[in-house]
């Protein structure tokens, strides 16, 4: 649906409240059909009777809400994409790589590799559909600064001479890998395509995915749309300012309604959601790894897919797919390089 979708339309929607809307980011009818009656209500100043009519109206007009049959969702999963991280045996371990639409949790103590997968994934995702990415651009919320424009630089470089040519004919760029000038002009081409805010407490973060949502409708007709979403890390600030057992329900509560809103960003734009977490220790475990994720079982049912990140000798880093609703439980071996993510 297009950004100027005519809300004025949809009942108990005056040209008030549908400016409203429009400044919070509600420009089309499906972003208006998956929101709640208490979200809306307070965003455009109405009842939450007038809210829920509000909505009723969006999902007939956007034709959502009801049932459909098995054949028409498989349908529809042919829209999903895949997006490769550079290491065959972990897109096989993920099916075909990470999905869009889904949230892939990525989680391991530090040092573990988390924010060097999320580096990789930023460039993977602007290269071709045949190159194992999803031509699109990305966005980036930081609230560990741990965000390197360096990096990027040297996984553009680490890519292969196939994507890389591949890439460039797809931008329009003269020359070849081999060129400095061409490498230079492609590198602040894909610089260009990462929006990165950082995020200096959990309010601050919850705003700012809200607010990629409306980067997420600014390209939605864009020659690369928004098919990123990575958030490095989700749990810090909510872990540090949510302290003790007091504090967990209203912790758990504002992660909850988080992780709604990257969630919508990914069905809304089509975008792959990765979300990276820290771990602690379980002083429980007698046997096995000792570590789990953070952010309990909100976190735990959110995420579609959830990706362990294990450091072995040197470079090595396992990766252990812990859960996913439709492959096995597995392991895959990558390294950690200049270049980034490399198979074994």
């Amino acid at each position: 649906m297009p950004a100027d979708a005519d809300l004025e339309t949809l009942s108990g929607v005056g040209p008030a409240t549908a400016e409203k809307l429009r400044d919070a980011g509600y420009e089309s009818f499906q972003s208006i059909a998956v929101a709640s009656p208490g979200e809306l209500s307070n965003t455009a100043d109405v009842g939450d009777s007038t809210a829920a009519d509000i909505i009723q109206s969006a999902r007939e007009e956007a034709d959502v809400g009801g049932f459909e049959t098995g054949s028409a969702i498989l349908e529809q999963r042919q829209r999903i994409g895949k997006l490769t991280w550079n290491v065959p045996d972990v897109d096989e371990l993920l099916g075909g790589g990470v999905e869009t639409q889904s949230i892939t949790e990525v989680y391991g103590e530090f040092g573990a590799g988390k924010s060097q997968v999320t580096h990789e994934l930023a460039v993977t995702a602007q290269l071709p559909k045949d190159q194992g990415g999803l031509h699109g651009r990305v966005i980036f919320l930081d609230s560990e600064d741990t965000f390197r424009p360096e990096r990027i630089d040297d996984m553009v470089r680490g890519l292969s001479d196939e994507q890389l040519e591949a890439t460039m004919e797809d931008r329009g760029i003269e020359g070849g890998p081999d060129d400095e000038d061409s490498m230079d002009a492609l590198m602040e081409d894909i610089l260009d395509k990462i929006h990165v805010a950082k995020a200096f407490n959990s309010n601050h973060q919850m705003l700012l995915a809200e607010k990629a949502k409306e980067i997420g409708s600014e390209y939605e007709d864009d020659d690369y749309p928004v098919r990123l979403l990575c958030v490095d890390s989700l749990t810090a600030h909510f872990r540090a300012e949510y302290v003790g057992r007091g504090e967990l329900a209203n912790r758990q509560q504002k992660l909850n309604k988080h992780l709604h809103d990257l969630e919508k960003v990914g069905n809304l734009y089509n975008s792959a959601v990765v979300v990276t977490n820290q771990v602690q220790s379980n002083p429980d475990a007698f046997f096995g790894d000792p570590t789990k994720p953070v952010g309990g079982n909100i976190l735990g049912h959110k995420s579609t897919f959830r990706i362990y990140l294990r450091k072995s000798k040197n470079d090595k880093r396992i990766v252990r797919l812990v859960d996913a609703p439709n492959l096995a439980d597995g392991e895959a071996v990558m390294r950690v390089q200049d270049g980034g993510l490399k198979p074994e």
